[in-house]
């Protein structure tokens, strides 16, 4: 074995694992300080191979650097300050630690240089993030159960996946691919199913809403974007990724307009957003890889602040849903500001991270003469900003006053939302240091005139039709069904129709054994009964000459 770095995102690990058996103070400073040390082992790690090791005859590379590794597990490191942070307040002890394990995992993975680490992590994160889910109180039970399901068939199919692969090629590498097999088809699958992509989108609507106000903030950041990474690092200008992308955008637009509950709200812009990502791994160049990476890194950091301004509200009101809110901006000012950044970055606003970053993939677009795929981004961009960048803070507080009156948040959680706040406006200013982390060099100048007076006019317009179109937008108390009707709706009728014919089947299978039974206990009674012939009295002189006529017809068969 050769080691020359430690893995980073055990640091995490181990501080999950530590957690439920520290004090209330030195678990407040694990929580703070192992994400400062990972960052720091992230930025010590030298560009390539820094831990290998052998398995079953296979290399392993458990650690291998380059710059979209270090760009991933840093804003990974920095999620997991600001979630933990954020959590402070959180005494479900099992919640936290599960979430460390879940961001130590995720780094495993973007450091994972073989098929092999990647799975292991892959699982760990599946295990660790359904924890978090459960954790959320008994109604996130069924939730987290329909959550694992569909992650643990994940991990079968890209288990399979790896198994063909390496049977193949004889390498377990983890390097970029074509899906040109049925093994590589399998693995795209299971990447795709982490990414939330259509239809197996809807366990993420389903999942993160029913964690805890803290919980959903640590499940936004790593489950999607760890699967973002790997397929920018495994299938890096699929064709096919350019259509599930496209299909996520809308689908999570659409979705999210309709949905009333505001943490289901942000779950769907979620699968929106991380469309984007899809979309430009599909167009393959350098400059929309590069805008994948940087809007992973842009949507970590807004969609976060977006869930911790929707946490701080479900924490002060115990409230979710739309039609119970408004009106919160007067005792909630610095809560309400937080999340209006959030929902103008998402909405990719002039001089925030989220307009730096998506522009570059609607630049890779117009640079392949990718005309279709260019309109429907920019058409998605002001479906953004309806339903995120206007809806959520429009609804939580600005609409008719709801007559609720929560304080502010702890003092934790507005430093929180505060500093991500900050990182949103900064990297919109001066996107110069988020571009030197990118894998590629970057040529590109996002704040020119047309490009600026084009946004503006977007979402100008945008906004203009949210308000003109409000009354149809007002949500009321309904229910949005969502591909996982399937399998909550029909599936629970085949369950039902199953137990029936199950029953039904037992109990014909118990009715005819006992009638064999009966049938069988009459017959033995009547041959062995008190009546029975077998049971009936005989003379000794018939007794004896019956024996005489056996023992002649022996001694007849032995003479033969």
């Amino acid at each position: 074995m050769s080691d020359t770095g430690i893995p980073p995102g055990l640091i995490l690990v181990l501080g999950g694992l530590l957690i439920p058996f520290l004090p209330a103070m030195t678990r407040a400073l694990v929580i703070l300080a192992f994400p400062v040390l990972t960052l720091f082992a992230v930025w010590s790690l030298p560009d390539g191979i820094a831990v290998t090791a052998s398995y079953l005859g296979y290399e392993v590379i458990p650690v291998r650097a380059d710059a979209l590794s270090r760009l991933f597990a840093t804003i990974f490191a920095i999620m997991a300050f600001s979630g933990g942070l954020y959590s402070l307040k959180q005494k479900n002890i099992a919640e936290l630690s599960a979430a460390f394990v879940y961001a130590g995992s995720a780094i495993g993975v973007v450091f994972a240089g073989d098929l092999i680490t990647v799975f292991v992590f892959w699982e760990i994160m599946a295990i660790a993030s359904t924890i978090v889910v459960w954790m959320g109180g008994a109604s996130a039970r069924a939730s987290g159960q329909r959550y694992a399901v569909v992650h643990f068939l994940g991990g079968v199919l890209l288990m399979a996946g790896i198994a063909g692969e390496v049977a193949v090629t004889g390498s377990t590498v983890f390097e970029a691919m074509s899906p040109d097999s049925f093994a590589r088809w399998l693995i795209l699958a299971a990447f795709l199913i982490n990414a939330g992509a259509v239809p197996i989108s809807a366990w993420l609507p389903d999942a993160y809403p029913a964690a805890s106000w803290s919980g959903t903030v640590f499940l936004s950041a790593f489950t999607t974007k760890t699967a973002v990474y790997v397929l920018l690092r495994g299938f890096p200008g699929a064709d096919i990724l350019i259509v599930i992308g496209l299909l996520m955008v809308f689908y999570g637009i659409i979705y999210a307009i309709l949905e009333n509950d505001m943490r289901r709200i942000l779950a769907y812009s979620i699968v929106n957003q991380v469309g984007f990502m899809v979309t430009a791994i599909g167009i393959g160049t350098e400059m929309a890889l590069n805008g994948a990476a940087a809007h992973a890194f842009a949507h970590i950091i807004y969609k976060a602040l977006l869930l911790m301004s929707a946490g701080s509200v479900l924490y002060m009101t115990g409230k979710s849903k739309c039609t119970d809110l408004g009106g919160l901006f007067r005792t909630m000012p610095i809560t309400a500001t937080c999340g209006i950044i959030g929902a103008l970055a998402i909405s990719a606003f002039p001089f925030t991270s989220g307009f730096v970053s998506k522009s570059m993939i609607s630049q890779a677009a117009g640079d392949e003469h990718m005309m279709v795929v260019w309109f429907l981004l920019a058409a998605a961009s002001a479906g953004v900003f309806l339903h995120a960048g206007i809806k959520f803070p429009w609804f939580v507080f600005f609409q008719k006053d709801s007559g609720l009156r929560p304080s502010e948040p702890p003092l934790t959680m507005l430093v929180a939302m505060i500093l991500l706040s900050f990182l949103c406006i900064a990297i919109g200013l001066v996107p110069g240091p988020l571009y030197a982390l990118l894998p590629y060099p970057v040529d590109y100048v996002p704040y020119t005139g047309s490009h600026v007076v084009f946004q503006f006019q977007l979402l100008l317009f945008s906004g203009l039709a949210f308000f003109l179109l409000l009354g149809f937008l007002k949500r009321t108390l309904t229910i949005t069904l969502d591909v996982d009707w399937f399998w909550r709706g029909i599936g629970q009728a085949l369950a039902r129709e199953f137990d029936w014919r199950a029953v039904q089947a037992w109990t014909i299978f118990v009715s005819n054994n006992i009638r064999a039974a009966k049938r069988f206990l009459a017959t033995l009674y009547r041959t062995h009964g008190p009546e029975g012939i077998l049971a009936r009295t005989r003379p000794t002189g018939t007794m004896a000459f019956w024996m005489t006529v056996m023992l002649a017809a022996y001694f007849v068969f032995y003479l033969i």
